[in-house]
């Protein structure tokens, strides 16, 4: 009898031992189906008890699709766009403000599990700094809408960040209302390594360089022209190497661009990223394409949606998919993840992320799953 009250008693030791095992097990393949990003917003658009933002946000979203918040990972003051280096352990995010010295700020983190720990904070080079792009090199490139200006820094391989090295002015305006000054909106590192194009916004360029003994250079043809009040915000280019895609906000078109053998760019056909009959106000804000150069997709506020776009590998231009509704207001920039399955939204002004599932094929999207967010305008994966 003894022997017998034992043997269950063993038995029901393994079982348990069993059951936790089992249950460490599934915790860690639930960590590891979960990919980390990290969005900033804008920590001006409504009081904290109002549910608004502290700075910088910790997410993750799973293979499934399905979004979750982590909590706030940095307290930072509108930390509207995010970069990250190319070893994957510094975030490096622009202050979007206007010190007393017509600065915004550029600050660096270290990855430290759930949390951003700030490392070091140097100027942008001009007022409201609104994108960033990294290099594997360790430069770093910075927007200033209010500045009209690109300023260049340093990363170095601890995270620390340079004081700022020099500075491309804009000079010119456009036909607009709002091109009433140069406004430069991003300012991206060419993929062939051949230099910086910037977007200017208040002047309707792109504006072409290289960075050598830490200054920009301009390119021997300096800038391109859109079309008249097309306001360029974004680009994104093509893997082929042969185009380039213009996001313009005013006029809701992409604009192809298209690159020559001599290096130069020339302009060719815009397409109209709102369905036929809409007649509303609605801006541009965001582009991307998929990796394999097939697709296109831009988000569109006001009609908040995201425009679908299929590509001509041979002469680069659009064929309209259709649109897809962010279900929320004002999306701003959106990222396509999890080797392009999915495509990630942050709707602004609706305080939402919203995760589709992509169809590789057609393009389309279908809706998956939301999270609430404070005014989130920049996602990093």
């Amino acid at each position: 009898m003894r022997s017998f009250l034992f043997g269950l008693i063993l038995i029901s030791i393994m079982s348990c031992s069993s059951k936790k095992d089992q249950s460490k097990s599934q915790e860690s393949a639930t960590k590891s189906d979960v990919t980390s990003f990290y969005v900033g917003t804008y920590t001006n658009m409504k009081p904290l008890e109002e549910g608004g933002s502290e700075g910088i946000y910790h997410y993750t979203i799973d293979e499934n699709g399905v979004l979750a918040k982590i909590g706030l990972a940095a307290k930072s003051a509108n930390p509207s766009f995010l970069a990250k280096t190319s070893d994957n352990k510094y975030v490096v995010a622009v202050n979007e403000i206007n010190t007393n010295e017509g600065n915004g700020t550029v600050e660096s983190y270290v990855i430290e599990g759930d949390q951003l720990k700030k490392l070091s904070s140097s100027s942008s080079g001009g007022a409201h700094p609104c994108h960033i792009s990294i290099n594997s090199g360790g430069q770093v490139i910075v927007a200033n809408y209010s500045g009209g200006n690109v300023g260049l820094l340093n990363i170095s391989k601890n995270g620390t960040l340079s004081d700022l090295l020099n500075v491309q002015q804009h000079e010119g305006k456009g036909s607009h209302e709002r091109q009433e000054a140069p406004h430069a909106h991003s300012s991206w590192f060419r993929p062939d390594g051949r230099g910086v194009v910037s977007v200017d916004l208040g002047t309707n360029e792109l504006w072409f360089s290289e960075i050598k003994n830490n200054k920009f250079i301009p390119h021997q043809e300096s800038k391109l022209a859109m079309n008249p009040e097309a306001g360029p915000r974004h680009i994104d280019f093509h893997p082929n190497g042969k185009f380039l895609y213009v996001l313009n906000e005013l006029e809701n078109r992409v604009g192809l661009v298209l690159l020559q053998k001599d290096g130069s760019y020339i302009l060719g056909d815009t397409y109209s990223m709102l369905p036929d009959g809409f007649t509303d106000y609605s801006k541009g804000a965001d582009i991307h394409l998929s990796r394999d150069g097939k697709f296109l997709y831009a988000s569109n506020r006001g009609h908040n949606s995201i425009a679908i776009f299929e590509i001509n590998e041979t002469d680069g231009s659009l064929s309209m998919v259709g649109t897809e509704s962010t279900k929320g207001d004002a999306p701003r920039n959106f990222q396509l993840a999890l080797d392009d399955n999915y495509l990630v939204v942050a709707n602004q002004n609706s305080d939402n992320i919203v995760c589709f599932k992509r169809d590789t094929k057609t393009g389309k999207l279908t809706y998956v799953s939301q999270v609430d967010a404070p005014a989130p305008v920049c996602l990093l994966f």
